[in-house]
């Protein structure tokens, strides 16, 4: 049966190789948010327990609200959600997260995804360059929903609410992520270059005998 779907696949691989490589990454890609809807609690639990959510983390102040206050581009406020804003300890756990699946991302979407064979290192660069970007623009977008949301769910349903807003908040961040990367990564991971020398196995510039013939 394993044998059957893996002949299968290959076919349609090799028949439809830009659909495939979007199945593949979808597939890991919602692999990664599962991860993050998994991982995300646990660590924000962990930071929850430490002096980190008293201490506010509000950075990169780019505009005013409606009321008055600086909109900052990561505004985690001193206190536990919903009041606060989770502080350092939610910043944390949010970043740590997207950093553990954004690491094993790479180099599943590079090496089974779009099978690159491009310079790894040059390839995580721009790798790491479009994170940066991305989490920059996320949290921008976040400071328009993430305080309404908790706000809603915890208010309904307390604690339960929290740990749904969480998921909810998570899911939104994958699909952006999900949107803007796939595009990127289609020029990150390229393949080098084969000519059909290189694909038969000989060597550049070598004749073949029925060519030298």
């Amino acid at each position: 049966m394993f044998s059957r779907t893996r002949r299968a696949w290959r076919r349609f691989a090799e028949g439809r190789p830009a659909v495939a490589e979007f199945v593949l990454f979808t597939a890991i890609s919602m692999g990664m948010t599962v991860l993050q809807l998994a991982l995300m609690p646990v660590l924000k639990w962990v930071f929850g327990l430490t002096p980190l959510v008293d201490t506010a983390f509000q950075v990169l102040g780019v505009n005013t609200n409606a009321d008055g206050s600086t909109f900052y581009v990561f505004d985690y406020a001193a206190g536990a959600l919903p009041a606060g804003g989770g502080g350092l300890a939610y910043f944390l756990a949010v970043q740590i997260t997207l950093a553990i699946a954004q690491i094993i991302n790479f180099f599943l979407q590079r090496n089974v995804t779009f099978k690159s064979d491009t310079n790894v290192w040059r390839a995580a660069a721009w790798y790491a360059f479009a994170y940066v970007v991305i989490t920059f623009a996320a949290a921008w977008l976040q400071g328009f929903y993430k305080a309404p949301i908790y706000a809603w769910m915890i208010e309904r349903w307390g604690s339960t609410g929290e740990a749904g807003a969480d998921v909810v908040t998570m899911i939104i961040n994958a699909l952006l992520s999900f949107v803007v990367f796939f595009p990127i990564l289609k020029i990150i991971f390229r393949r080098a270059p084969a000519d059909d020398d290189a694909r038969s196995g000989r060597g550049a510039g070598a004749p073949a005998l029925a060519d030298a013939a």
